[in-house]
């Protein structure tokens, strides 16, 4: 075992340890910044305000360089008819109804013209959505990816992402969940076997050099 390795750490080397470059051309996806999870009289209330706090600097980051940014929401009719199985396996997803306040993006966190704001009804924010298509369209190769929940709506999008072919690094500084468990647990996941992990002193960096003659 390496000096300071863990034994989780010793059992994924040399099978789950491989690394993915950053793209030539990136976008930024904020993924469900939504009050939802920011108002404490939300049963989905996660205490995801530093995650907020990140996804601010990097939306400005992106934004000075150009760099485009994309938000997902979630929306249902009353009833939850588009969420399918998923709305009944989640009875809190009732506060995306559409008409909620819940379902609204935070007063420090809103969509500038011309930015791209997808709604969707299920975790990826791949899955029934046009995102892949207009990834495409843009010569995007490279999503950097943050906001809520870490083992929910963030993780199925890397996953989607890795899938879709386009490079996922997810900034774990602008990711949340409700509790520290499973945001540690699906970074460490996500990081061994579908996307980058960084914090958001790298993302910002790469949103600068992204912008930089090659």
């Amino acid at each position: 075992m390496a000096p300071g390795e863990t034994e989780l750490e010793r059992s994924y080397r040399g099978a789950f340890d491989g690394r993915l470059a950053f793209g030539k051309r990136p976008a930024l996806l904020i993924v469900d910044v939504v009050m939802a999870y920011l108002d404490p009289a939300s049963p989905l209330y996660a205490g995801v305000e530093d995650a907020l706090a990140s996804c601010q600097r990097l939306v400005a980051a992106a934004r000075v360089v150009g760099v485009p940014v994309i938000f997902t929401n979630v929306a249902y009719s009353p009833g939850g008819v588009e969420g399918g199985i998923f709305f009944r396996k989640v009875p809190a997803l009732k506060a995306f109804e559409r008409g909620s306040p819940l379902g609204d993006f935070p007063p420090s966190l809103q969509p500038e013209g011309g930015e791209l704001v997808l709604t969707k009804h299920y975790a990826s924010a791949f899955f029934g959505t046009p995102l892949a298509a207009t990834l495409t369209a843009l010569g995007i190769d490279c999503l950097l990816i943050g906001g809520f929940s870490t083992s929910g709506c963030v993780r199925a999008t890397a996953l989607d992402a890795c899938q879709s072919g386009f490079v996922p690094f997810v900034v774990a500084d602008a990711c949340g969940d409700r509790h520290p468990e499973p945001h540690r647990a699906n970074l460490f996941d996500l990081q061994a076997k579908y996307a980058e992990v960084i914090d958001d002193r790298q993302a910002v960096e790469l949103l600068r050099t992204a912008a930089r003659p090659s």
